[in-house]
Formats: C-alpha cells, sequence, structure tokens
C-alpha cells in the first residue's frame, strides 16, 4: 500500500543529446547533481541517461532540468522525450498545487504540513463561519 510521503518522492530518468563534446554528460551531471537539496540519488545508467531520485516538495524535475540546461548539458530533444517530459512537468505542478504550493516555490514542506493540521479536527478550530470572524 502506497503512503502520502511515497508520491512525494520521484524516480526520473533524463536522456542527454550524444552530439556533445561531453561524451559523458550523465555522469558529469550525477555528481553535480548530489550536492543539491532534495535529490535524493542520481545514477548515470549510461553515457546518455541519467536516473535521478528527487523528493518533489523541495525540488521539481522542471528545476533539475532547467539547472542543467544553465550549466552547458544539451538533454535530448526528440519528440518522445518532450512528450514524456511536458506530462512529467504537468503532474508534478499539478501534485505541487493540490498539496498547496505555489508556482516558482521552492521549498513548501511548512505549508503542506500548516494546512493538514488546519483540515483535521482538534480543539484549536473556530467554529465560527469566516464572515463572521472578520467581523469579530
Amino acid at each position: 500500500m502506497e503512503q502520502e510521503g511515497d508520491s512525494l518522492k520521484k524516480r526520473r530518468e533524463i536522456a542527454f543529446c550524444t552530439l556533445h563534446p561531453d561524451s559523458n554528460q550523465a555522469g558529469s551531471a550525477a555528481g553535480m547533481l548530489l550536492e543539491m537539496e532534495g535529490i535524493v540519488h542520481a545514477t548515470a545508467l549510461n553515457d546518455a541517461t541519467l536516473e535521478v531520485h528527487y523528493h518533489l516538495l523541495v525540488i521539481t524535475l522542471a528545476d533539475i532540468e532547467l539547472l542543467l540546461e544553465s550549466k552547458g548539458f544539451h538533454l535530448d530533444n526528440r519528440l518522445v522525450y518532450k512528450i514524456k517530459r511536458a506530462l512529467y512537468h504537468y503532474t508534478e505542478e499539478t501534485q505541487r498545487a493540490n498539496m498547496g504550493c505555489a508556482r516558482g516555490e521552492s521549498n513548501c514542506t511548512q505549508k503542506v504540513f500548516a494546512n493538514n493540521y488546519r483540515k483535521r479536527e482538534h480543539g484549536c478550530q473556530d467554529d465560527r463561519p469566516e464572515h463572521w470572524r472578520r467581523y469579530l
């Protein structure tokens, strides 16, 4: 049975273009990504494919790819990879939005726990409707 925390840990494969001066882009990228916050594990499956495990509330695939491209790595832009990336970006953005993370927010773990606390039944909640609380 999958727990809620398990769905926030993502495993993705990032494919690199083989026409690059660095023939082992995946290995170079793995070494760089391991130092980043939110990256749990990064290994090169081969010279052009990187497997990365990360925590969604800290970093997204779009953030990782943007960082790699800014450092000079070339991602594989064949149609199948573009479609996969677009689907992953959409689902991760939607999942983060459903958890209460605004777009562009780097670390929203505290907001998620605060939202879960507000939704729970406990003695610290105000039973009055929202519009009454503003007047009193």
